[in-house]
C-alpha cells in the first residue's frame, strides 16, 4: 500500500518557486518541476527507503533524493502511513534546509 504524501508549506512554497523559474528560464521543459516531483513522489510512496539518509545534526531521520534533472533533492521523512515532504533545496546552495 501507498504511504500518503503530506507536503510541508515550506516546502509547497520551495517548490511554487522553483516551478516558476523553471518554466520562465527552461522553454523545452516548462513543467519539468511538477512532472519530476509527481513521478518521485509516487516512486518514494511506495519505495521511500530510495533516499539517502542525511547524516547531518538534527536530520538523522529525515532522507533525501536527488531529481537529478532538476537538480534539486526532495527532503522527506516517514511518519507512520505518512511521508512528509519537508523540503525542496537546490543541490548547489550552500547549507542545509531549515526542517
Amino acid at each position: 500500500m501507498a504511504l500518503r504524501v503530506r507536503i510541508a508549506p515550506t516546502a509547497a512554497a520551495q517548490v511554487r518557486q522553483a516551478a516558476a523559474w523553471w518554466s520562465e528560464h527552461r522553454a523545452k521543459a516548462p513543467g519539468a518541476v511538477r512532472d519530476d516531483i509527481n513521478e518521485a513522489l509516487a516512486l518514494l510512496s511506495h519505495q521511500p527507503a530510495l533516499g539517502s539518509r542525511c547524516d547531518d545534526r538534527g536530520l538523522e531521520d529525515v532522507r533525501r533524493l536527488l531529481l537529478g534533472r532538476l537538480g534539486y533533492f526532495l527532503y522527506y521523512r516517514v511518519s507512520g502511513e505518512t511521508l512528509d515532504v519537508l523540503a525542496f533545496w537546490h543541490a548547489r546552495r550552500q547549507g542545509l534546509p531549515r526542517i
